[in-house]
């Protein structure tokens, strides 16, 4: 094993490892980083975790965090190449200034935790926004920090997804999002990111991680055999496929079929 993949096995290893037990997991900047350390084996996680202490230092009120970060700092929502894979790694965030709203607001998080503003993530389908507690508004770290009433949520949601009127919109989808969730939801915008650039080598690494959380069916079992084949590697695609099959029974006709496809391209 050379020593790149070795170094992204260990950052696997590491992100599973924080994820240990059945509570609410490590602190998003803790996993996040850990995530990033997939794509950056070098990260020094230290470094991004004095910046944070940086960027919380002076603020004391929800309206200084958004001053801080928006107006001091200049993060922004990258408009130009929002499927840059840059974008959803925290170190490369905090150094660029540029992000997606979830890893955005992973940063205001972050900092309003560490100053004392009392902020939680909320999973709004097609677009992560971050909610200062005991209000009815919500915070767009992708357009500037910008204050959200129900009504422009909604407007947001529609946009974001192509929702036409008929689509009902309510609190229910204004729903407070776990760590986990908010894990998942960092892999996933990876996991499109990479597959979509073509990048297997990266894409395996998502996928490891993936599979450590919450969600996981036979699509994303598949997903990281056809990937580990598409590197080459097409016995240890199936053999990887056939391990599953005892804790996945109801999808061993799948998991079977697409082992016997990769063994397949052996010949």
């Amino acid at each position: 094993m050379n020593s790149s993949i070795r170094s992204t096995v260990d950052a696997v290893e590491h992100f599973i490892a924080s994820l240990a037990g059945r509570g609410p997991g490590p602190e998003l900047d803790v996993g996040a980083l850990a995530i990033a350390a997939g794509a950056d084996p070098d990260l020094d996680a230290d470094t991004w975790l004095r910046e944070l202490d940086r960027l919380a230092h002076g603020v004391d009120s929800l309206e200084t965090l958004i001053h801080r970060l928006f107006v001091e700092e200049a993060f922004a929502g990258n408009t130009t190449n929002y499927y840059d894979p840059r974008n959803s790694l925290l170190h490369q965030v905090l150094d660029r200034k540029l992000g997606i709203p979830i890893s955005l607001s992973i940063v205001c998080l972050e900092v309003g935790r560490r100053a004392g503003v009392s902020l939680e993530g909320v999973s709004m389908p097609g677009h992560f926004l971050v909610r200062p507690l005991a209000t009815d508004h919500h915070l767009d770290a992708f357009d500037g920090g910008a204050l959200l009433d129900l009504p422009r949520c909604e407007a947001l949601f529609r946009t974001a997804n192509q929702a036409g009127p008929d689509v009902p919109f309510g609190r229910h989808l204004l729903t407070t999002a776990p760590r986990r969730a908010i894990f998942v939801r960092l892999l996933e915008n990876l996991r499109t990111v990479y597959r979509g650039l073509g990048r297997p080598a990266d894409l395996e690494w998502v996928l490891r991680m993936r599979l450590a959380l919450p969600g996981v069916g036979a699509q994303e079992l598949v997903e990281l055999g056809h990937t580990l084949g598409r590197q080459g590697r097409f016995l240890e695609g199936a053999k990887f496929l056939e391990s599953q099959i005892a804790k996945w029974p109801q999808h061993a006709e799948l998991l079977e079929s697409s082992a016997r496809g990769l063994r397949a391209q052996l010949n």
